[in-house]
């Protein structure tokens, strides 16, 4: 598996909000301890919400508002967006002001996550990729949105015809939570690795066993 592999698994892992040790984890991805806490590190490093310390576990949770402002989830792709143009790609003035930009923000995160990611705006490796799933972002947003099908290509050659619930974002990830009508099961599918996206004919009405609600029943 490549590390940037594990590192998404790990997020799937933490990510229903539980505390998971470290030595469960690595047995779970066939790697030693002293990698799950160097992924821990790096995972910390990129922003993702990762709370817990070396030898009590682990968690994670989602947030996409930052208080007093109350960001649309829009207006944080965009300012998550521009704030990693303007920081990695540009030197001088306009790099120290998206510098500091991305401070102000970690600055006013709400205190239920658990303590802000550093450097909000300015992803570090693996995540550093993770802006080719912003062109995904709308479309999505507009399928949740409209209870629109969508046939999906993944980077793998992979294709799923999915019912879209909801957009969660984990500090540098984007993801979308499905039911798919090909694999016939709930799936939580990463944005960057989205190849091709197609709106299929027809609406998605509610279904027993297919529901947001029902994903939420089953992981409590």
């Amino acid at each position: 598996m490549k590390r940037s592999d594990r590192l998404y698994a790990l997020i799937e892992i933490l990510k229903d909000g539980d505390l998971h040790r470290a030595e469960d984890m690595a047995s779970q991805l066939k790697v030693s301890v002293r990698t799950i806490y160097r992924d821990m590190d790096t995972l910390a490093a990129s922003g993702i919400p990762v709370e817990g310390e070396r030898g009590a576990g682990y968690s994670a949770r989602a947030a996409i508002t930052l208080p007093p402002l109350n960001l649309t989830e829009t207006e944080l792709e965009a300012l998550h967006l521009g704030l990693a143009a303007v920081g990695n790609g540009v030197d001088g003035a306009l790099r120290t002001a998206a510098e500091s930009l991305s401070a102000k923000i970690d600055a006013v995160l709400p205190e239920d996550r658990h303590g802000a990611p550093k450097s909000f705006g300015f992803a570090v490796y693996p995540f550093a990729d993770a802006a080719q799933g912003f062109r995904h972002l709308a479309p999505l947003r507009a399928a949740i949105r409209n209870r629109q099908k969508l046939r999906v290509t993944l980077q793998d050659t992979t294709v799923q015809d999915v019912r879209p619930l909801k957009l969660d974002y984990w500090g540098r990830v984007w993801t979308c939570l499905v039911w798919s009508d090909s694999s016939e099961s709930f799936l939580t599918l990463r944005a960057d690795q989205i190849e091709k996206l197609v709106i299929l004919p027809g609406l998605f009405v509610d279904e027993p066993g297919k529901r947001l609600r029902d994903f939420d029943a089953n992981a409590t």
